[in-house]
């Protein structure tokens, strides 16, 4: 039996913004419009930390947490062969500080058990991901050829966040929600800590 093969969702996304915009952004935001709310501050100091980007897209967050600060280093981890390419295009030269993954989130944390000090999703993985094997809603995509297609996306409550991770053994668990800001896609998100809870203090 052949191997099955999924459409790139993901084809088309930030395709526009690529052509233009090759530059390490200057901030990184965690709000659904990147122009407020809390910064990279909100993961701590990095300084030699070893990270990942769970969901990478074109990986614009995780240049700039490899130019703006000083992780060992970071691997930008994302499915999306469509998204993989993108950001081997814009930040490959940030290599080795900077690692793009083109790996199945849920299967490189398995590979790579406690590889990491650090892990943060900005709109990512912990999004399109069931959050019992990592973390619905429809959000409308395209294939690479156009077709219309609709992507499984997990948008759930505070409370519900809280439980999983505990159950999954994190500690520390703190929630706070991002205000929308202006646009017409504008959104409020929650901004979601935790720690595991055999990390050493």
């Amino acid at each position: 039996m052949g191997r099955v093969t999924t459409a790139d969702l993901w084809h088309h996304y930030g395709r526009v913004r690529a052509e233009r915009d090759h530059a390490v952004p200057d901030s990184f935001r965690w709000s659904w419009s990147q122009v407020d709310g809390p910064g990279a501050e909100v993961l701590g100091d990095l300084a030699g930390k070893t990270v990942a980007d769970l969901g990478a897209g074109a990986a614009r967050h995780a240049a700039h947490l490899t130019v703006h600060h000083v992780p060992a280093r970071i691997d930008a981890v994302d499915a999306s062969p469509a998204q993989y390419a993108m950001a081997t295009a814009l930040y490959g030269p940030l290599a080795p500080r900077l690692c793009l993954v083109h790996r199945d989130v849920v299967a490189h944390l398995h590979a790579h058990p406690g590889a990491y000090d650090v892990l943060y999703s900005v709109f990512g993985a912990l999004d399109f991901t069931d959050p019992r094997t990592l973390l619905a809603a429809d959000v409308p995509a395209r294939t690479p050829d156009g077709e219309s297609a609709t992507l499984r996306r997990w948008v759930l409550q505070e409370y519900v966040w809280t439980k999983v991770l505990d159950e999954a053994g994190f500690a520390g668990i703190r929630v706070e929600e991002l205000p929308a800001g202006e646009g017409s896609r504008a959104a409020t998100a929650l901004l979601i800590t935790a720690e595991r809870s055999d990390a050493p203090v």
